[in-house]
Formats: C-alpha cells, sequence, structure tokens
C-alpha cells in the first residue's frame, strides 16, 4: 500500500470511508450507549456511505464515558482486551479505556511513525520518563519505540537525580516526557556540581501530555540543547501518537486511524480549516472502546494540504495551547493558563515556566494573582528595580488577557514543577 503519510486526498478518504463505515457497524452491534444515541437521532449504520457522513452522527462526550463507568462503553468482551488504561477525574469516576490486541498493535504504530517524523531511528536510544501504569504516557511511547527497532530506557518518572546518571550513562539521544519534567530535568543540570550538558547525548525531545507554550519550547531547547517536538493524544481516544510534530509549526494527525474536526463548542457546527474551535476525534478500527466524534475539549484549528515542511499530506493541526475547560473565566474574560505562560516565559527576568495562577472571590468581585518565579540572576536585584519589573509584568499580561492581575515574585525554586502534569491554577471562588 501507498504510504499513508504521503498519500492523495482521495485515495487516503478512501481508507478512511470503509473503515468508518465497518466502525459504526461494530459500534451499533455492541456499544449500546452509543447505539441509543443513534437511535435517538435516527440514524442507521447503513445511513454511513463515506468519510462525508460522520457529520451524521452524534457526539460523545466525558461525560459519557463516566455515566458508563467501568465498561458499559466497551465495545468488546473483556476476554478480548488485553490492557485497561484510564485518566482521572474531577468527579472521583475514572475514564476507563480498553485497548484489544489489535488496538495496541495500532497504536504502537501510530507512535512509530510519530518517532519517524522527529528523525528518529531504530539506532537511537529512547528514554521514556512519562508514568508507566494507568497513565497512557509511558507504555505507549515504550512499545512505539519498540516497534522502531529502538533500544528502550523505561525509567517513569520521579528521582531526577537518578534519571540523570542514566541519561550520562545509557547516552539516551531521544527524552519523552511531559515538558514540565523536561525543565525539571535542564534545571537540575544547571544546579548540578556532578553534570555540565556536555555529559548528555540527547539530540531529540518528544513531550506531551499537557499544554506548553513556544515560550516554554524555546527554553527546553537552549538548555537542554535539543529539538523539541509536540507530540498529542488522549487517554480516551489513544495514548501519545495521535498526532505529531513534523519540525515545523504543527502537527499531522494520524488520520487513517484519527479523523479528526473542529466544531464550534456553542453551535456544534463543523468549521473551515484556520478556523479555531473545539478539537473533535473518531476512531476509525477500535475495538475496545470506539468513540464516536469524541469532543475533546482541546482548541487548535486545522489545515489540510500538503506540509511545506516535510511535503506528508496528512491532515495538520496547531499545538494545541489550551482546553475549553481549563478556561477561567474571570470578571467575565476569558483566561486560558497558556496566555499566561507565553506572556511570561518572553520576560528574561522571570522564570517563567515555574508560575501558579491563584483565583479568589471576594464579595461579587474575582481577583487573579499571578505567582512567577524570578530569574535567579535577578532575584537579589534592588526593591526600586523589583518594583519596575512588577509594573511591567504587570503591564504586559494585562495587555496579552485584558484584566490585570496582582503580581506575586517568588525566589527560585519556591514553585516547583512536577514529574507528571503540573498543576498551573488554584480556584479558590465559590461558584
Amino acid at each position: 500500500m501507498e504510504n499513508i503519510d504521503y498519500m492523495e486526498k482521495e485515495a487516503l478518504e478512501k481508507i478512511q470511508s470503509e473503515r468508518l463505515i465497518e466502525q459504526i457497524k461494530h459500534v451499533y452491534k455492541n456499544q449500546k450507549p452509543y447505539r441509543e444515541k443513534m437511535d435517538e437521532a435516527h440514524i442507521k449504520p447503513e445511513d454511513i456511505k463515506s468519510i462525508k457522513d460522520i457529520v451524521k452522527l452524534p457526539f460523545t462526550t466525558k461525560h459519557d464515558l463516566r455515566e458508563n463507568y467501568p465498561y458499559g462503553f466497551f465495545a468488546t468482551s473483556l476476554d478480548n482486551i488485553v490492557r485497561i488504561h484510564a485518566s482521572s477525574g474531577t468527579t472521583g469516576k475514572l475514564t476507563t479505556v480498553g485497548y484489544t490486541k489489535r488496538d495496541l498493535d495500532d497504536w504502537s504504530e501510530a507512535f512509530k511513525r510519530s518517532l519517524t517524523f522527529a528523525g528518529v531511528t531504530k539506532s537511537d536510544i529512547v528514554h521514556i520518563s512519562y508514568g508507566y501504569g494507568l497513565f497512557t504516557g509511558g507504555l505507549g511511547a515504550h512499545y512505539g519505540a519498540e516497534a522502531l527497532g529502538c533500544a528502550v530506557v523505561p525509567c517513569s518518572t520521579g528521582n531526577t537525580n537518578r534519571q540523570l546518571q542514566l541519561l550520562k550513562d545509557f547516552k539516551a539521544t531521544v527524552l519523552c516526557c511531559t515538558p514540565s519534567y523536561a525543565l525539571v530535568l535542564a534545571e537540575a543540570i544547571e544546579k548540578s556540581s556532578e553534570y555540565t550538558i556536555d555529559d548528555f547525548s540527547l539530540r531529540v525531545g518528544i513531550f506531551g501530555a499537557e499544554p506548553w507554550s513556544e515560550g516554554m519550547k524555546a527554553q527546553i531547547e537552549e538548555k537542554l540543547h535539543i529539538k523539541a517536538y509536540d507530540i498529542y493524544g488522549l487517554s480516551e481516544i489513544s495514548g501519545p501518537g495521535v498526532s505529531m510534530n513534523c519540525g515545523g509549526k504543527y502537527l499531522h494527525v494520524n488520520e487513517d486511524f484519527f479523523y479528526p474536526e473542529i466544531i464550534d463548542p456553542e453551535t456544534l457546527e463543523v468549521l473551515p480549516d484556520g478556523v479555531e474551535g473545539e478539537l473533535v476525534f473518531t476512531t476509525l478500527r477500535k475495538e475496545g472502546v470506539p468513540l464516536i466524534r469524541y469532543r475533546t475539549r482541546d482548541l487548535c484549528s486545522l489545515y489540510h494540504g500538503t506540509c511545506p515542511i516535510c511535503g506528508r499530506t496528512l491532515v495538520r493541526m496547531d499545538r494545541v495551547k489550551a482546553r475549553s475547560d481549563d478556561m477561567l473565566i474571570i470578571r467575565g474574560v476569558n483566561v486560558f493558563p497558556s496566555q499566561i505562560e507565553h506572556t511570561l516565559t518572553k520576560i528574561k527576568e522571570l522564570n517563567g515556566a515555574h508560575y501558579l495562577l491563584v483565583v479568589e472571590r471576594t464579595g461579587l468581585l474575582d481577583s487573579l494573582e499571578i505567582k512567577v518565579e524570578l530569574n535567579p540572576a535577578y532575584f537579589t536585584d534592588t526593591i526600586k528595580n523589583i518594583e519596575k519589573l512588577k509594573k511591567i509584568v504587570e503591564h504586559e499580561v494585562t495587555s496579552a488577557i485584558g484584566i490585570a492581575p496582582k503580581i506575586t515574585f517568588c525566589s527560585p525554586g519556591e514553585i516547583p514543577l512536577s514529574d507528571g502534569k503540573t498543576k498551573r491554577t488554584i480556584d479558590n471562588r465559590k461558584i
């Protein structure tokens, strides 16, 4: 078969159409909650004749999965399930996903293909600092790298000193972890009396599992002397490998497995290329927990056509900088943590990736405090200069988000980054 990465649109649509038709038959027969959605919408499997008919189908949400916890959305018997992953939720109920053997093979193929976008080959040594376990990051990266033929160092998270020792001794060339933890490792090297950056062989970093700004990417590349790539996945659809950066601005979606759409989150209408909206995915080959038009809550845009960077024809998506459910509404203004991070990381006097947003409500008035670390080089500056810097930061952030925050400077190391997903916001309001 022709290489999927460079396939002509008509040939790819033929594959997508065939797979969607079979997926809908499988879902309607075996997944009761979605069959009920289709019946309510008066849609039958025979109404789906091509990928263009996907707009006829109802959406799936995380609420649907939680309402059917743990196995209500499984579309095959547990005899066929060989692995179960889950993501935690604020309601206390997990979002549970089961994989058949074929599902795992497809996921490994998607991650393997993603690694090649970054120029990774079987000659590379891949150090994995994503968490192993119910979280999909560690095992997803592990099996994808093995499928490519790489040597894998399965470190998981934590014990940073040990990680640095293994990175140096095993001469890993590829690092897989969250962007937050990449900065933890970089800053540990800077503070170390034992290591310098020249002790390491890293050349590529593949980072995902949390939104991160261009400023944070630049910091990681500068501190670790690597090329940083963004990989995207989500537990409900698949772990990392749904889409991957090729070195340019955008990520290519492995759309023979995962079909993307962008919708207006209010009207639910499909939006054209280049218009930002909510990302929606449909699995095209899933056996265990197939999901149709799943609303991710991630905000981005799609772009079809040949990539000017790598020549691939797979649809491109923006890096996800924000989630609609991460959005804060403060004094009627929509505020995303990523907007603030992008501003902070551009100010050289700040250690801008180390920040915390604290939202309070006094009476009917909301307030936003931004706690951010000072760059160690400026921590001992005079009070006069610190106050001047505080006004500059307040002005820059106000210009970016439209409301004036309170700025609190913290000492270096006071706001630690996590070895997993870093918590950026504390909302103390009782709404």
